[in-house]
């Protein structure tokens, strides 16, 4: 059955109402109507609660199964829908259940270094999920508006900084590649379809609710752990690559920005500013009275093939058309995910007594 044939038959017929899925009858007519895949995730978290704060109605797609420890405290004002985004007829199924105006593809594989490992698995969902979702949008209802979380590793090893939209993308990973596919894709529609559909080329934004394996999170909670006495060492990949880093809620005001203005454009997001890795964990372990030379080690085995030494962003666009700017300094940032994660092991500590 086709695509177009599948959501006919969807439309006539009574959507599944599964454990899952929040009745929309329990909502009252929104500001704008939002749809958010990866909502469970650090940004679709971050996303939910400023979409919420402004009066929208927003929904959420989560993998069968998944994890929502953070969006727990909004379960009560938003509808969560267990999709598979490999299956263009579970994507169609749920945008016929809810019909946004906005949808925000902020799902995928978003571990970098991992995408060498599974570079099958991260092409699937960060490259080819992405025109599953816009065929999707396209069948379902054209006028829907979509955002597609690009990201930085698509510009590679630019011979330019700092980068900006024109810059050329050079991505050498597996998940720039991924990420440059649906990149272009969204061009794609936009153009040939003319569907208001953008990318935010996003630098890195890290959080207290940045998983463990990333290298900012894994630095501040073994700073925390080393305070308490329950780690002596950590061992780090390259201490000289550089990377503009900001704060995810920073980071995700820029998007309804993006997606309610007249005409569709792509932009840069990040702050402008360049730390190694080095500077994050002098700055973490100072920040706990810390010494890091005596507990860091780098350890040429972490390094990760095909590393970018340096990124970092111009987006004069995003602060002259979206009036967007950056409001959580470097510091800032880090002492924000050191409190986090210190509190995090007091917590577990008294658990244990």
């Amino acid at each position: 059955m086709r695509i177009w044939e599948i959501n006919q038959a969807i439309l006539k017929s009574e959507v599944r109402n599964s454990q899952s899925e929040i009745p929309i009858s329990l909502y009252s007519p929104p500001v704008t109507r939002v749809l958010i895949t990866g909502i469970a995730g650090q940004d679709g978290s971050y996303l939910a609660e400023r979409l919420l704060a402004g009066g929208d109605t927003v929904f959420g797609l989560v993998r069968p199964g998944g994890s929502i420890e953070r969006i727990s405290h909004l379960t009560g004002s938003i509808g969560l829908l267990e999709e598979d985004l490999l299956d263009e007829v579970s994507l169609v199924a749920a945008l016929a259940r809810v019909r946004p105006e906005e949808v925000y593809n902020l799902a995928g594989f978003s571990f970098v270094p991992g995408s060498f490992s599974a570079p099958v698995v991260n092409g699937e969902l960060n490259g080819l999920c992405v025109a599953r979702l816009l065929e999707a949008i396209r069948h379902v209802d054209p006028r829907i508006r979509f955002y597609q979380a690009s990201s930085s590793e698509m510009f590679g090893s630019v011979p330019t900084s700092p980068q900006e939209e024109s810059t050329p993308f050079q991505p050498r990973t597996p998940y720039g590649a991924a990420k440059l596919y649906a990149y272009w894709t969204t061009v794609a529609f936009r153009r040939s379809y003319g569907m208001f559909a953008v990318s935010g080329i996003l630098y890195n934004h890290e959080s207290p609710r940045r998983p463990p394996q990333f290298v900012t999170r894994k630095i501040t909670l073994a700073a925390a752990r080393i305070a308490a006495g329950l780690e002596t060492e950590l061992r780090l990949g390259d201490l000289d690559a550089r990377r503009d880093w900001g704060f995810a809620g920073d980071h995700v005001r820029a998007m309804p920005l993006m997606l309610r203005r007249d005409q569709p454009r792509d932009f840069v997001i990040g702050t402008g500013e360049s730390h190694s890795v080095r500077d994050f964990v002098e700055e973490a372990f100072a920040m706990l009275d810390l010494d890091w030379r005596r507990h860091v080690v780098s350890d040429p085995a972490l390094a990760r093939p095909g590393d970018v030494p340096s990124l970092v962003a111009d987006s004069r666009r995003a602060r002259e058309e979206l009036g967007w700017e950056p409001e959580v300094d470097f510091r800032r940032l880090v002492r924000m995910m050191v409190e986090a994660d210190v509190a995090l092991v007091q917590e577990s500590l008294k658990a244990r007594v």
